[in-house]
């Protein structure tokens, strides 16, 4: 360890973090060319093709042409895939009997009831009716 001074073990990290963050900042644009949906698809093979064979100079083009752009698509998604979110928790939270047309147990109970007072249904009828949906 003594051939190897401080100062190169900073710098051999320095050299590896950036090393990581070069191929991250390659992997986020290679992801937002294919998510990119304004683009068509010889637009996108050249990008890809620019960003593959020159790889510093093709992402910091990228980064300057499209930068804007990467945001923007990035916070569209986000808010996709919140809304996406939302509409699962209040479905999922939705009353078991109430799956679709909205309504629920007491709705039934009610709309029961009502066809019993205009004398649709017997009483042995809503009786049953009232079990099956209560179980």
């Amino acid at each position: 360890m003594d051939d190897y001074p401080l100062l190169n073990a900073f710098l051999t990290m320095m050299y590896l973090f950036l090393w990581v963050l070069w191929f991250f900042l390659l992997f986020k644009v290679i992801t937002d060319i294919f998510q990119d949906h304004s683009l068509n698809g010889w637009a996108k093979a050249a990008w890809v093709i620019f960003v593959i064979l020159l790889p510093y100079v093709g992402v910091l083009v990228y980064l300057i042409a499209r930068g804007r752009g990467m945001g923007r698509r990035e916070a569209k998604q986000a808010e996709d895939r919140e809304a996406a979110f939302r509409q699962y928790v209040r479905q999922a939270a939705r009353p078991e009997g109430e799956a679709g047309s909205g309504g629920g147990h007491v709705s039934d109970l009610a709309k029961l009831a009502e066809l019993k007072e205009r004398g649709h249904l017997s009483q042995e009828e809503y009786d049953k009716a009232k079990t099956k949906l209560l179980a």
